[in-house]
């Protein structure tokens, strides 16, 4: 495995300059518009608030990208944070052309598009079900997460009133294991990636985000593409499902075999397959 260079650190972690992304914002470009800035709390939060105060002023693939994020969300209300310029945080406006119905998919869409991203970049990247990107890597097994290290998070919100939503993407880039904020998390640098230029991984981000959200529109077989990319599917799991009026406080376990057709986890149970539109997988020893 090699490490990153304190000189490739340095300059990953050099401030994002809107006019280096002058060739991918525009009419027929993957963005409609990129606003970068120096600090957000939450990407996520602010883009919620501009699309919804500004609908005519963000259109689809607006991208909103902050140089430091120092109140990130995650999914169930998770905070994330990062160091300074050590991550690529940024959110990015979906108006996609399909069915309501189908928002459930708009997670594993927005990863399938992270993962092919990385892949450019020589990360063997995977989807964890539902809006997590990972990679194998490391000699010992974690509790829960076994040899995967969860390196994106993603979080997609739906915009009050508008067939809309804002897809957050969180990727660890230039932290070293000092500064990632629990065990199984990793970033390119940990992960030995060939490079750890930010600038690069945003155009190839946003290039595979266009490409991505466009097959959906068309209605390529996005579940089949999802789930070749997927490394859950095969797990023996433990699924922690969300509190609700019906939920029970018990996982479900078995083994995930594959995908619905809404987007959720089908999990082999001793009692038959079951379905689980959202929830926490766990990594599950025998």
């Amino acid at each position: 495995m090699t490490h990153a260079t304190p000189a490739a650190i340095a300059a990953s972690r050099a401030p994002l300059e809107r006019a280096d992304f002058e060739d991918v914002v525009g009419d027929g470009r993957p963005l409609s518009r990129l606003e970068i800035v120096a600090t957000s709390a939450s990407t996520n939060t602010a883009l919620v608030g501009l699309v919804t105060s500004q609908p005519d002023g963000w259109g689809a693939l607006s991208g909103y990208v902050a140089d430091h994020q120092t109140a990130g969300r995650g999914r169930a209300g998770r905070s994330w944070a990062t160091p300074a310029r050590a991550a690529l945080t940024g959110s990015y406006v979906l108006r996609p052309a399909v069915s309501r119905a189908e928002y459930g998919w708009a997670p594993l869409v927005v990863g399938l598009a992270t993962v092919r991203a990385l892949r450019r970049m020589g990360v063997g990247a995977f989807l964890k079900w539902p809006n997590d990107v990972v990679v194998e890597h490391g000699a010992r097994d974690i509790p829960e997460w076994g040899r995967w290290r969860k390196v994106v998070g993603i979080l997609c919100e739906a915009v009050p009133d508008q067939d809309a939503i804002v897809a957050g993407i969180g990727i660890n880039v230039s932290q070293d294991a000092s500064e990632l904020p629990v065990p199984h998390a990793a970033s390119l640098a940990t992960l030995g990636a060939a490079s750890l230029d930010r600038v690069a991984l945003l155009r190839a981000l946003v290039a595979e985000l266009r490409d991505a959200v466009a097959a959906w529109e068309r209605g390529d077989d996005i579940p089949a593409l999802v789930t070749a990319a997927c490394a859950t599917i095969g797990w023996d799991v433990a699924v922690d499902v969300p509190a609700g009026p019906n939920a029970s406080t018990s996982p479900v376990t078995g083994t995930a075999i594959g995908l619905t057709a809404s987007g959720g986890l089908l999990v082999r149970t001793a009692n038959g397959d079951q379905e689980v539109l959202a929830g926490d997988v766990r990594v599950r020893r025998a």
